[in-house]
């Protein structure tokens, strides 16, 4: 098996060492490059052309944010951020710009071999501890992509849910007939592409719409 050719790109040295010496341990990796910035790993990319960089965000003269987006447009790498940061800035900055992958220096080696892997065979990763605000923002795309959004009286059946009520109670609650509250209930699950209510009130609450207990 051909290994994957890597560049390590983190301004720490004992930390860009460290790594080094554990990915070339693996046998499906060659680590053919390193650098300590942004502005050095730009150069070390174009001339060693790896398959997948290890970069992290916050470095001096150029943050690996903006290696990313200067090496884009003409380079067939694909990038991992691999950071301590867990800033959404950070987060959508680097999605953004093109990375693949967004993994916390703190993942297991296992979990690094095998997002690297992944990203090799065309996919994306992201750590655990990141997904959510990724979620948060696609269902809020999702929900303003909606003609009308979620409505005020569909926040209120959102919350009446979320606080275990039947149709009927949340009909008596609002003073409107049940089929008036199923029309609403699914609305919000075609608003929110849930396929069911508990679903719906756990998206809702990720959105920020309601405030679950």
């Amino acid at each position: 098996m051909v290994p994957v050719r890597l560049v390590v790109v983190d301004d720490h040295a004992l930390f860009r060492a460290g790594l080094i010496g554990l990915l070339n341990d693996m046998p499906e990796f060659k680590v053919i490059g390193e650098a300590a910035n942004g502005k050095d790993a730009v150069e070390v990319i174009r001339q060693a052309k790896p398959d997948i960089v290890l970069m992290d965000v916050n470095m001096p003269q150029m943050s690996g944010v903006e290696a990313v987006e200067a090496l884009l447009p003409g380079e067939p790498c694909k990038i991992i951020m691999l950071t301590i940061s867990r800033q959404e800035e950070d987060l959508f900055g680097a999605i953004a710009a093109g990375a693949e992958g967004y993994l916390l220096k703190n993942a297991e080696p296992e979990e690094l071999r095998k997002a690297i892997l992944q990203v090799a065979a065309g996919k994306s990763v992201l750590a655990p501890e990141v997904t959510q605000p990724v979620m948060r923002a696609v269902l809020n795309v999702g929900v303003q992509a909606g003609d009308k959004g979620i409505s005020k009286r569909e926040i209120d059946v959102l919350d009446a849910l979320a606080k275990g009520l039947t149709t009927a109670q949340i009909a008596a609650h609002l003073f409107v007939s049940e089929n008036t509250i199923k029309t609403h209930i699914r609305h919000i699950l075609e608003k929110l592409d849930a396929s069911n209510r508990a679903e719906a009130v756990s998206k809702a609450n990720q959105l920020g719409l309601i405030h679950q207990e």
